[in-house]
């Protein structure tokens, strides 16, 4: 990118809308304050919520994380879709395109309300560099996922599942425990914070690298993290009593990674588990090169956005090359969804750059295969006590289920509300005797809850792109399919459609994730539970689709577990239905 089109991208947002200002959050309460019903009501608040100082990372910019993931594609778009969900009718549907509203057609009750595309581009074109060029000139958007879908929920969103990848390397390498075990990891950012509190979670000692105070700061004060220290020194001395005491222990340094796990390897502290989380899809924006403070990089990348991305790329570089070092002293090592793998192997030619494992493969396939992921919901009303309630309801759904009962334990003891009160499970497709999916199962009783007043306002259902069936990411979600499907993206085309036939209330469709412009497609939706009728014959119909396009997905790549499901819970698999 050159120095014009920096100038430009920054220059084109100005100054933030006086609604955000007066807003700084989501509106709150039990009655419609915006919009004609809450539908629409509950998107206007989830918009809101994604740019609310307490969840964004830079919400003056519209950022809200990921280093570029934004909300909507400027202030004068951001007002404009308020305007238009405070006019939207119930039979009417708002198309947005790349963060601006471009559209509103008649559509029926149970169609969505809104329809989002972000950051897509025809396959010839689908890079960096034709994404920035029209980014300069204010034509498209970088949506990451969550961020452009208006599903953010900050960095409880994706404490679960992080703490599940973290259970299953357990799992596999430690007999379920991570007492006594170090992880070294990077990142303190809004998908990236979730980290450290996975891992005392999982009863482990996390030692995390970030460049950026603020964001220490902001985990230790949110009990995301629960240290912070001046030196690697100081770290590694609290990390080591931490482990000959077996008591789980988080704490971070601000260092650039690369530096951090060169260091280690100079010292010869090896520690158990190495991974990080940092932006490394975007060397621009995300990443931040060795060398320099925050302060100085920030500079360096307005005033020669050249020269930042090459030394960028070249610290990704020493970034993997520590990697596999430390895999090669006995690190168990994975890479956490960023792809930083994929970074190097393009940009500096490194062959070797995949020979440590991303951790969908490694560690989180098997759940896909049954439909299961990350299940997450939000209390339109604002009250934590909705939240509660519904945490109730998990456990008189699900209470055979262990895992997910310690998880509420856990959650309710240890995760901070930011914004709207918000809870994530991991919820699959598995059928109850009446046919009714884990999801839709709990989907209705929130729905009841709503209906009879337990829960005082509707409440929200959505997720992360980090699913069963909606993503097609070969370095991230699909990487090394069994079928070498990889880079098929009908699947996650056909999961918007199928959840739009099936009545969700906001479909999305996005490239790029947290993997880059080029590197993935995937989609996303809302459900809005507010004790109706129709919205019990939505959920029922939306959390069938939606976790069912996982089994099938994975049962088409021929993955044992997801043929096993689709039998189970009645699944039909037509070419294979009618061997």
């Amino acid at each position: 990118m050159s120095k014009e089109q920096a100038k430009s991208r920054d220059e084109r947002f100005g100054e933030p809308s006086e609604q955000w200002k007066e807003y700084q959050g989501s509106p709150t309460g039990t009655d419609l304050t915006e919009c004609q019903s809450w539908r629409q009501e509950a998107a206007f608040r989830m918009l809101n919520n994604n740019l609310d100082p307490e969840v964004a990372e830079r919400p003056e910019d519209l950022v809200v994380y990921g280093g570029t993931g934004r909300a909507a594609r400027s202030w004068d778009a951001y007002d404009a879709i308020l305007d238009e969900l405070r006019n939207l009718d119930d039979d009417e549907t708002l198309l947005v395109q790349s963060g601006k509203p471009v559209g509103k057609f008649p559509t029926h009750e149970r169609a969505p309300r809104v329809l989002i595309a972000n950051s897509n581009l025809v396959g010839h074109w689908d890079d960096w560099e034709h994404f920035h060029e029209l980014e300069a000139e204010g034509k498209i958007m970088y949506g990451q996922m969550t961020a452009g879908s208006w599903a953010y929920i900050g960095t409880q969103g994706i404490i679960q599942g992080t703490y599940e990848t973290l259970a299953e390397l357990a799992r596999q390498h430690y007999d379920s425990d991570l007492a006594g075990k170090l992880v070294v990891t990077g990142g303190l950012g809004g998908m990236s914070g979730a980290q450290p509190l996975a891992v005392t979670m999982n009863h482990g000692v996390c030692i995390a690298a970030e460049v950026q105070p603020d964001r220490i700061e902001r985990r230790v004060e949110t009990d995301y993290l629960m240290d912070s220290v001046d030196s690697l020194d100081e770290a590694l001395a609290n990390a080591k009593e931490a482990i000959e005491a077996g008591e789980p222990y988080s704490v971070g340094v601000e260092m650039n990674i690369a530096d951090m796990l060169e260091e280690l390897l100079e010292r010869g502290e090896i520690p158990d588990i190495v991974t990080d989380q940092t932006s490394a899809h975007d060397e621009l924006e995300g990443y931040y090169p060795s060398g320099y403070t925050a302060a100085e990089a920030d500079e360096l990348r307005e005033e020669d956005p050249e020269t930042y991305v090459e030394e960028s790329l070249d610290t990704m570089e020493r970034h993997v090359q520590a990697i596999l070092d430390l895999q090669d002293e006995g690190a168990i090592a994975f890479e956490y969804g960023n792809n930083i793998r994929g970074q190097v192997k393009n940009h500096r030619g490194m062959d070797n750059a995949f020979d440590f494992p991303g951790f969908v493969p490694a560690y989180i396939r098997p759940m896909f295969c049954r439909g299961r992921g990350p299940f997450r919901w939000a209390a339109l009303s604002g009250d934590p006590e909705d939240i509660y309630r519904t945490d109730e309801a998990i456990r008189e759904l699900f209470p055979e289920n262990e895992s997910l009962m310690r998880w509420i334990d856990l959650a309710q003891e240890q995760v901070s509300f930011q914004g709207l009160p918000s809870r994530v499970c991991w919820l699959g497709y598995e059928t109850d005797d009446e046919g009714i999916t884990e999801r839709a199962r709990f989907a209705l009783k929130i729905n009841e809850l709503v209906a009879s007043g337990e829960v005082s306002a509707p409440v929200v259902v959505t997720r992360d792109h980090l699913d069963a069936g909606s993503v097609a990411s070969p370095n991230r979600e699909t990487e090394a399919m069994r079928d070498g499907t990889d880079a098929v993206a009908d699947w996650p085309i056909l999961n918007a459609l199928v959840n739009t036939a099936a009545g969700a209330d906001i479909v999305s469709v996005h490239d790029g994730g947290g993997v880059g412009i080029g590197n993935s497609l995937h989609s996303n939706n809302h459900v809005v539970l507010d004790g109706s009728d129709l919205a019990a014959k939505k959920a029922r119909a939306v959390f069938t689709t939606d976790p069912g396009m996982g089994v099938i997905r994975h049962a088409d790549a021929g993955y044992e577990d997801a043929l096993d499901e689709a039998t189970q819970s009645n699944v039909h698999i037509p070419m294979r239905d009618d061997e």
